[in-house]
């Protein structure tokens, strides 16, 4: 039966019809007490969804439609390790990685769990040696700076958490990130270094992705330029991978080689291997903060009853807009700087999961499923995009992030004002500005009457614009886990409600293959008689206008 013919989803439908003509303001008129009945709190985090466009009985029969879907059941499949990416054979053991006492799934005769303490262990005093200064480069210089080449998943968490934690004082280290594989990042970075005091930590899973390998090849070659002895030069080289034959034939001492396993997504690697980045340089214990903080939210999204349930009430908005309002956008909207690279990284979790078009079965999906996702530092927008959110003619739900204690520095006054633009977004968002209002404004500054009644319809916001907040105490290791961990959940109840599966990416592969004849063809002249003829067309004009 296609989703949209169920009982749970037919429910929804006819809910949806009835209540085209709810309004935030009457809302909150109706129940003053609306702010305490529709948040929830989890360990110095508050998820405020007042401001949504529901009722209780929305909700009530959003529930509903996740027990239809046998949420509660999904939940413990993912918890105990059953094969949930069919499409790969693989289970999906995140949450392992944070908690390796829950399981006993094995793989080649090891028990998981002892996989990932062995790798635990082994970068427990690899980041002591680096952080004490005893990692020392080709010429005896302590090694100081470190370059992270990654992409995707490789290189969008550790980024986001390495500058989302950064103390703002120096450290004993410095960490830089290359992703970009145009060469023009790696050599920018390059110019800024010392080879003899410079290390790269290598991130890729089979250790063959094209970007990460191209400017991994672009500083092995830097390294060896200024240290003839290849080997020597190479003991400045760290792997994270699944492939340790590759990382060991491209010259990385194995005790520089850092396990992850296939059972681990792109998306979901920073709680693995992929994190040594962040250890290496905020220190182990706020790498290991880290996963604490999502272990925390793993516990609230397994035991949680759903109408109480975080991740899962956040997912099923996400259903209610996307699916029945139609809105087929969303925007992420943190209002401190130290998590400005937030939006990218829900991106790729959000829209590489749910992007897909078939069900488990191979069927054709009856509704959308992938909302696009995107988003900005809170302030950069207002000046920005904000127009389009508040006098638009496209409904955009928007989730507002935001922190109580001023992450950094002694920047207290400005803090207050990034949080009041916060609050006082989501606000205008909500109960725009009326036609009364903005003429007893005009009239108030003193504008000709003749003008007032032109000025009008510019002037007017028509609210009724639904968002969340979602506030941290503080900014930590412990909450940002939380953080992003929730929104993993909330991904896999989307999924699960649509009988997809959030953990491959097929849809990537296509471009891969297509990009490596293309190269090989950009590189020797030639043009295949496969293309079309925009393909050859644009092959020839870059030709051309090569310099």
């Amino acid at each position: 039966m296609p989703l949209t013919a169920t009982p749970a989803w037919q429910a929804l439908q006819q809910h949806r019809d009835a209540t085209r003509e709810l309004n935030l303001n009457t809302l909150f008129a109706q129940q003053p007490d609306r702010f305490e009945r529709f948040s929830l709190s989890l360990n110095g985090l508050l998820f405020d969804f007042s401001k949504q466009l529901v009722t209780e009985e929305t909700l009530r029969r959003l529930v509903a439609l996740a027990r239809q879907q046998r949420l509660p059941e999904r939940i413990e499949d993912l918890f105990g390790g059953k094969k949930l990416n069919i499409t790969e054979d693989r289970p999906a053991l995140h949450t392992l990685l944070r908690d390796r006492s829950i399981y006993s799934v094995n793989e080649d005769g090891e028990a998981v769990s002892s996989q990932v303490q062995r790798v635990m262990d082994q970068m427990r005093p690899f980041v002591d040696k680096v952080r004490s200064g005893q990692f020392k480069g080709f010429t005896g210089e302590t090694i100081r700076d470190f370059v992270h080449i990654g992409v995707g998943g490789s290189d969008l968490g550790p980024g986001l958490a390495c500058h989302a934690l950064d103390p703002g004082e120096p450290g004993p280290i410095n960490m830089h990130f290359v992703s970009a594989m145009d060469g023009v990042q790696i050599v920018d970075i390059l110019k800024q270094l010392k080879p003899e005091t410079t290390a790269f930590i290598v991130t890729s899973k089979t250790f063959t992705t094209s970007d990460t390998m191209a400017n991994a090849d672009k500083a092995r070659a830097w390294l060896v330029a200024a240290c003839p002895d290849e080997a020597k030069a190479c003991k400045q080289l760290i792997g994270v991978s699944v492939n340790k034959a590759a990382m060991t034939a491209y010259g990385v001492p194995a005790s520089q080689q850092f396990e992850f396993w296939h059972w681990v997504g792109g998306r979901y690697s920073l709680w693995s291997s992929v994190g040594l980045s962040v250890a290496l340089y905020l220190g182990m214990h706020t790498f290991e903060g880290l996963l604490h903080g999502a272990f925390i939210a793993d516990q609230h999204f397994r035991t949680a009853p759903l109408e109480q349930n975080i991740p899962v009430i956040m997912a099923l908005l996400h259903v209610w807009y996307l699916n029945f309002c139609k809105c087929g956008t969303r925007v992420v909207l943190p209002y401190t700087s130290c998590l400005k690279y937030l939006p990218d990284y829900l991106q790729q979790l959000e829209m590489e999961s749910c992007g897909k078009s078939v069900t488990n079965e191979g069927e054709t999906v009856s509704v959308e499923t992938s909302a696009v996702i995107w988003g900005e530092f809170g302030p950069n927008g207002q000046h920005a995009f904000y127009q389009s959110l508040h006098q638009g003619n496209q409904i955009v739900p928007a989730d507002f992030i935001m922190v109580c204690k001023a992450p950094r520095g002694d920047n207290h006054d400005q803090h207050l004002l990034a949080t009041a633009n916060c609050i006082a977004q989501s606000q205008a968002l909500m109960t725009g500005k009326s036609e009364e209002e903005v003429r007893a404004q005009l009239q108030r500054e003193g504008v000709d009457p003749n003008k007032i009644e032109k000025l009008l319809p510019h002037r007017m916001y028509p609210g009724n614009r639904p968002s969340s907040t979602i506030v941290l105490d503080e900014l930590t290791p412990k909450t940002l886990g939380m953080l992003l961990a929730l929104y993993e959940h909330k991904v896999f109840t989307q999924s699960m409600i649509w009988d997809i599966n959030p953990f491959d990416q097929w849809g990537v592969e296509l471009g891969k293959q297509l990009s490596k004849r293309m190269y090989e063809e950009l590189c020797s002249g030639e043009t295949s008689s496969y293309y079309d003829a925009s393909t050859k067309g644009l092959m020839g004009y870059f030709r051309q206008h090569q310099e």
